[in-house]
């Protein structure tokens, strides 16, 4: 069966951050993600985890100026020494909050860009943070996202990932497979899985086209899930959608799985 984790960004926003955990361990949840930790310490996000009895099993690096519109510097020429800074801070945070993975965002490409550049920006830095993480055992994560929720970002199909992931050669650099930004982008969900599965690191899931609950939408989940189990897949789904209303009030489709 698999396992889910509640994404605290999306979901539980009825309260503010601090009490999400306890919303997401009531509602059944053994695992959470989010996108940032970083407006909190440390040491309270570990609180909040432990408190609850939850596993985190996910977070981004630091991804830029998030408010003025920057969505991660991996593939921006000239953003090196900032990279570096934001993957220091992202191992300390990982190491407080057992966390085992990090998503290194690569960003948006302004209009005009030398791509080849960003290519070789982009790949340069995987393997510095690849090489920095896997001193404390730690897993790096590529996502492709879709162009017409984020058009312009770096990363957008599973095959460019792969391709890259294949290229930087560093064993603790898997690809998210979220399964929302896949069928937008590409379809063909269940050959595309079983093509990369060797190396696909985290799942994620919504509804298409709305990015709503999971039981909603043009996507078949309840044949994904099974798929997941006839594979053999061990990782966590991460539940990366909009609820429609109150976070608890959609959760009918999360009950068979507790």
């Amino acid at each position: 069966m698999p396992k889910f984790a509640a994404n605290l960004t999306m979901m539980f926003n009825e309260y503010e951050f601090p009490a999400r955990f306890a919303a997401a361990a009531k509602a059944g949840f053994e695992a959470v993600e989010f996108l940032f930790p970083y407006d909190y310490s440390p040491a309270d996000v570990s609180n909040w985890i432990t408190e609850n009895k939850l596993k985190n099993i996910l977070f981004n690096l630091p991804p830029g100026d998030w408010a003025a519109g920057e969505r991660g510097i991996a593939a921006l020429p000239g953003r090196e020494a900032e990279f570096r800074a934001g993957v220091a801070k992202a191992i300390e945070y990982a190491l407080a909050l057992g966390t085992p993975q990090l998503h290194m965002m690569a960003g948006l490409v302004p209009p005009g860009a030398d791509l080849a550049q960003c290519r070789k920006t982009y790949l340069a830095n995987m393997k510095f943070a690849a090489q920095e993480l896997a001193k404390h055992k730690l897993s790096l994560l590529l996502e492709p996202i879709n162009t017409r929720d984020m058009p312009g970002y770096f990363l957008n199909t599973q095959a460019q990932a792969h391709e890259l992931r294949a290229e930087c050669g560093a064993p603790n650099v898997k690809v998210q497979m979220d399964f929302y930004h896949a069928q937008i982008m590409e379809g063909d969900l269940t050959t595309t899985f079983k093509k990369y599965f060797n190396d696909i690191g985290h799942t994620q899931i919504a509804s298409v086209p709305a990015r709503n609950e999971p039981d909603d939408g043009e996507v078949n989940y309840a044949y994904l899930f099974k798929l997941l189990d006839d594979m053999g897949y061990e990782g966590w789904v991460g539940c990366e959608y909009r609820p429609k209303g109150k976070t608890e009030d959609g959760l009918g489709w999360f009950k068979q799985y507790k």
